[in-house]
């Protein structure tokens, strides 16, 4: 094999492992456990090693979906060579670890979208108009439909009318409805993806969609009973445990989106290379991502919490709920989707049932909104004209 390939892999590799850092260290490794942290649940130091743990499961059991989209979806007719990659990796890095640096909200999927397809492009790429098409609902749709779940969770959950021990265990039992059917890398036959409820129609030797649907409705019903049972024998403690339950979620769901934007690119060099396997690079970005969120991510999980602090476990868990169903939704369509974008919403719906107009801050959000879609336009723009000039 030919060592300047070897040796331009390895600096792809590494380029790839950095961008994985900077994720775990950002919004994806400070966002599913901050509303933990901000109504005490939960330490910083805790949240960051757990964040890191869920990440990285969710990382190598559903990473394959947007990995596959990142690699191979976004421009028809070539591959990217190896300095691509490397190139789409460093600009997304060096974007969002400027993000960091200066608290502005850059968005991963944006950054690593637009120079994918910026490099694509300018090396004589065609367009992939039903993948963008697709992508571009989820990002548009992600902050009405995030916000509005979140607001209305958000609106049912104080009202004396409602009580807890009734409505937070109807929110679990959609959680574990969802859960049942999400697809993990090790649950099917064969090479593909199962799901718990898939599993267990085999072993109980039946199929079809009644029961597929039973199945998943005494999963939700148990699931909801128990937690039905935790919160009316301590009301406090059980909003406690169902909104670190849901951080451990959102985390895990984290890892399955984001880890695509750091190895996704990887992926079409691997036939080049033909020494590593999917499942290892899934690995070693999840890793990444580990050492990102336990190295990097206290700082921001710290900062962050304050800005749910004002919400409380309850409006914490409205927001939780919709960031995780919109990222599985995003895993299994493999679109690669921001977790700031996702939660940012989910925290503005809940904030504004709270205080109504008040509460939401026109002026910031513009700003965010402005930020997210600069991260496209300014990573396709360099990728574009750096591919163009110099590959």
């Amino acid at each position: 094999m030919d060592p300047a390939l070897i040796a331009l892999f390895v600096g792809a590799a590494l380029a790839s492992l950095f961008m994985a850092w900077v994720i775990g260290a950002g919004s994806s490794g400070a966002t599913p456990f901050a509303p933990a942290v901000g109504a005490n649940a939960i330490g910083t130091m805790r949240a960051a090693l757990l964040v890191g743990v869920f990440g990285f499961v969710g990382a190598v059991t559903q990473g394959g979906n947007v990995s596959e989209a990142v690699g191979s979806g976004l421009v028809g007719g070539i591959s990217l060579p190896v300095a691509g990659v490397i190139l789409v990796l460093l600009l997304g890095a060096g974007l969002m670890a400027v993000g960091i640096v200066t608290g502005i909200p850059i968005a991963t999927a944006f950054t690593v979208t637009g120079a994918v397809i910026g490099v694509g492009l300018a090396l004589g790429g065609t367009p992939v108009w039903a993948k963008y098409q697709q992508i571009g609902a989820v990002w548009l749709l992600t902050p009405f439909v995030g916000g509005g779940i979140a607001f209305g969770i958000a609106s049912v959950l104080p009202r004396p009318g409602v009580a807890e021990r009734y409505s937070v265990p109807v929110l679990a039992g959609l959680v574990g409805a969802v859960l049942v059917n999400v697809r993990f890398s090790f649950l099917g036959e064969g090479a593909a993806p199962g799901t718990v409820s898939g599993l267990a129609q085999r072993t109980l030797s039946v199929d079809g969609l009644a029961s597929a649907a039973a199945i998943t409705g005494l999963a939700a019903l148990a699931i909801a009973t128990v937690v039905w049972w935790d919160v009316s024998r301590d009301e406090a403690g059980g909003l406690r445990r169902v909104l670190l339950a849901l951080g451990s979620l959102v985390a895990f769901s984290a890892g399955g989106s984001q880890v695509g934007l750091a190895v996704g690119p990887l992926l079409p060099l691997l036939d080049e290379v033909g020494m590593v396997s999917t499942t290892a690079v899934l690995v070693g970005g999840g890793f990444g991502m580990l050492v990102g969120s336990w190295t990097g991510a206290p700082r921001m999980i710290k900062s962050l919490s304050q800005d749910y602090s004002s919400l409380g476990p309850r409006r914490s868990i409205s927001a939780l709920v919709p960031s995780f169903l919109i990222a599985q939704l995003a895993v299994l369509l493999g679109v690669p989707v921001s977790f700031n974008e996702i939660v940012v919403s989910a925290i503005i719906g809940s904030g504004a049932a709270v205080g109504g107009r008040d509460a939401v801050d026109a002026e910031k959000i513009l700003t965010t909104v402005g930020a997210w879609a600069g991260s496209f336009a300014v990573s396709f723009a360099l990728a574009y004209a750096v591919a163009a000039l110099a590959l």
